[in-house]
């Protein structure tokens, strides 16, 4: 099958590149123009230049085109909502458009767990209504779910949502290399009492549901948690990453609500002196690792066939043997395990 892959040079799409040359299909990715492509030219993935906040740009790259991912997006800068509606909302609307004038069979939108807001009080499912956390990237992740839910509606768009929990693994500096550096260095902490489950899931469990999402033929129209339903607890996953970095497991809880509060003085001094950077702790990182996040993937279980292959102290274990390599920022990751959960 033709593929393409748009935001196809990130930690998931590098995974998932590895899943569909393994098994035959054809691969082309688009890329931003002064994105760093040396990885996709070294495995020989055909790549057009374009961004999905210009629609001109997109033609080229879905000529032929018979299924597409959708993994592009902003996430973990400190912007404005306005460029994060830009990327997250209408170049979801740009793509979805182009690939409705090619006439792809399936679109494959990744969607995020941050959709249905956190702290639910019970594992969230699919029919929960959309009420993201006030914060750019949530918000409009949750516009762009709901920008996809439309247009198959009236448009007929032939596509599936997956909404991942926080995936990890080997290449992500994103959130475990944070995390370990974090840990390895002695500064982490723990947010309240550590008895919350993080919402985590291993990258190639998630690659396993997209390849399930663009199979099954009754998925299409449907939307899909896809994550580990046996989480960790906050102190059970950063000690798993102290044993693995051979250190001493964080020990000092700080109240959720004396940093929840730092966090909105910190945001509030940046956004008072105009500053570009992000601040030290925010009101959002603290709602992700100090609050009690549960996904159910019974219907995934159920009208997939999904479940995931790798428990979260082996990816564990296996991202921190990545982080561990000398130069583990431009790592490559093995093909054998890119592709070991589909």
């Amino acid at each position: 099958m033709h593929i393409l892959l748009t935001g196809g040079n990130g930690l998931l799409g590098r995974h998932l590149i590895s899943a569909l040359q393994a098994r035959g299909d054809s691969v082309r990715v688009l890329a931003l123009p002064s994105e760093d492509v040396s990885w996709l030219t070294e495995c020989e993935v055909p790549v057009h230049r374009g961004d999905i906040t210009r629609p001109h740009t997109l033609p080229r790259a879905f000529d032929g085109v018979e299924a597409v991912f959708h993994l592009a997006g902003m996430m973990g800068l400190w912007r404005p909502l306005e460029d994060y509606h830009d990327v997250n909302v209408r170049g979801v609307e740009n793509v979805c458009r182009a690939a409705l004038a090619v006439g792809v069979r399936r679109l494959v939108h990744v969607s995020s767990w941050t959709v249905y807001g956190m702290d639910l009080g019970a594992p969230a499912r699919e029919d929960f209504l959309l009420r993201p956390f006030r914060e750019p990237y949530a918000t409009t992740k949750a516009a762009g779910d709901r920008v996809v839910q439309r247009l198959m509606v009236d448009e007929n768009l032939p596509a599936v949502i997956v909404r991942p929990g926080t995936f990890f693994g080997p290449g992500d500096a994103l959130h475990f290399g944070r995390m370990a550096d974090r840990v390895g260095s002695g500064r982490a902490v723990i947010v309240g009492s550590g008895t919350n489950a993080l919402p985590f899931v291993y990258v190639t469990d998630v690659v396993q549901g997209l390849l399930l999402a663009l199979d099954t033929e009754h998925a299409l129209g449907q939307a899909y948690n896809i994550s580990n339903d046996s989480p960790l607890t906050q102190r059970a996953f950063l000690t798993a990453i102290a044993t693995q970095m051979r250190v001493k497991p964080p020990r000092i809880h700080v109240p959720y609500h004396s940093l929840y509060w730092a966090g909105s003085l910190a945001e509030g001094v940046g956004a008072m002196t105009r500053s570009q950077r992000k601040p030290p702790v925010t009101r959002l990182g603290v709602k992700l690792f100090g609050t009690d996040n549960r996904h159910s993937i019974d219907k995934a279980r159920r009208e997939l066939g999904f479940a995931p292959q790798v428990r979260l102290d082996e990816g564990i274990a296996l991202a921190s043997a990545w982080y561990r390599a000398k130069d583990r920022v431009d790592a490559p990751m093995p093909r054998a395990l890119a592709g070991a959960a589909t």
